[in-house]
């Protein structure tokens, strides 16, 4: 156990943005660590608990660390600590119009945005419930910037509206910018920002948990279980142990669903098409070609970005490539709906290719995502007609959906913006 005291200097004290830096960086170090302030006491992963320590200037933080790299966790929260602030800004108050905004996005944004002074976020949200699309876009008049999510739709009309309405910046609180017409931004002289990582592991988390459902029926024995039904017909599922798991799209997220597969006692092939070798050397998985992979593997996993045009990976799953699938193959998507032809998708179902499939995005969710349609006539037969095939479990884009995320979610929107309104590098954040 290590630990060490930093006496606050800032006239803010402990506020929102180190607050914010100090719990991503306990997030990725396996030491736990605390902070506290006069008898309170604070986890340091959490944002809320350490603004909650209410460390004003001249208070005395103590920061400890259990665990066994607890020397390099109070290296990076020092860092941050003592961090100078940059002087420059494009503006005293960055305005920010908030599109597509659930009672969730404000638990962490809002806390994020409420300070004003050295070293703070400086800047001012305005929470819109509507997506962003042509329609709405002239909401965002008056605005430095707007902050949009999967579902919302920023094509070249959208852009242009954007541009007229002074519009400079465009936050992505998302990794995937599909949605965005690039090309449009650039001419048009706006900045796009994204978060390229959140929670990769509460993505890949969220993959096995879903494919283990449909692979052994746990939506059906539930259902029949409430009906005081406990017959096993049905629900019969297979092993995972000593299968071959296939992951397309070999980043951050389809790495930690590798290592899931690996800690079943799976052999785990890879397609990239950007191999990254230290995997293959550090006896992660196996580089195959795609061929190899859709021919060999008993689960399937899609993790890679949804790239449109010849040589893309939209319809990287259609008629075609599963057709070199094993009879009985286990499909699972957590990454873009496009990857996987819906049609081609429910054609095999009927004629029962898969033995468990399970989706939390799917082609032409973008009207539902995050929305209650339960009082409304349907309007699109495909959420139907996925969810009457018994093997198969529909999730609502809810992957990333855990506190981490949705903590690093605002924490990483929040710096983009200030980096931006100062004139601070982008990193991987900028898209161009």
């Amino acid at each position: 156990m290590k630990s060490f005291d930093f006496v606050v200097t800032n006239p803010l004290g402990i506020h929102a943005r180190p607050a914010a830096r100090i719990a991503q960086v306990c997030i990725g170090y396996k030491s736990e660590v605390t902070l506290s302030v006069d008898g309170a006491e604070a986890n340091g992963s959490n944002v809320l608990s350490i603004l909650r320590l209410e460390a004003i200037k001249g208070s005395n933080l103590h920061v400890q660390a259990d665990g066994p790299d607890e020397d390099e966790a109070l290296k990076a929260i020092r860092a941050v600590l003592e961090e100078e602030q940059p002087k420059g800004k494009k503006a005293e108050i960055l305005k920010i119009a908030f599109f597509g905004t659930k009672s969730y996005d404000r638990i962490f944004f809002s806390e994020l945005a409420k300070d004003r002074g050295v070293g703070a976020y400086n800047v001012d949200i305005k929470y819109i419930k509507s997506r962003l699309t042509e329609e709405t876009a002239s909401l965002a008049k008056g605005y430095d910037a707007v902050c949009i999510f999967v579902n919302d739709e920023a094509p070249r009309p959208v852009i242009e509206e954007l541009h007229d309405d002074g519009v400079k910046l465009i936050l992505l609180r998302c990794a995937g910018f599909n949605n965005v017409d690039i090309d449009a931004a650039s001419e048009y002289g706006i900045t796009v920002l994204r978060v390229p990582a959140y929670s990769p592991y509460a993505v890949a988390e969220h993959a096995m948990t879903i494919i283990q459902a449909a692979n052994r029926r746990i939506h059906k024995a539930y259902n029949k279980v409430r009906d005081n039904n406990f017959a096993l017909s049905g629900l019969l599922g297979v092993d995972l142990h000593n299968k071959v798991a296939g992951i397309m799209g070999t980043g951050r997220i389809g790495v930690c669903m590798a290592r899931i597969c690996k800690g079943y006692g799976m052999t785990v092939l890879g397609w990239d098409a950007y191999p990254n070798k230290k995997l293959e050397e550090e006896g992660l998985l196996t580089y195959v070609s795609k061929e190899e992979l859709l021919q060999r593997s008993d689960l399937i996993s899609l993790h890679a970005p949804l790239i449109m045009g010849e040589g893309g990976t939209h319809h990287l799953i259609n008629r075609d490539t599963i057709a070199l699938m094993k009879k009985d193959v286990m499909l699972v998507n957590t990454s873009r709906g496009g990857l996987i032809d819906i049609e081609a998708l429910i054609e095999a179902l009927k004629a029962g290719r898969f033995h468990a499939v399970a989706l939390d995005v799917y082609e032409g969710e973008d009207a539902n995502v995050y929305t209650d349609h339960s009082e409304d006539m349907l309007s699109s037969d495909i959420v139907a007609r996925l969810t009457m095939f018994p093997n198969l479990i529909l999730t609502s884009h809810q992957a990333f959906f855990t506190r981490e995320a949705l903590q690093a979610i605002a924490a990483v929107t929040m710096e983009n913006a200030r980096n931006f309104n100062e004139g601070l590098p982008y990193g991987a954040a900028e898209v161009k």
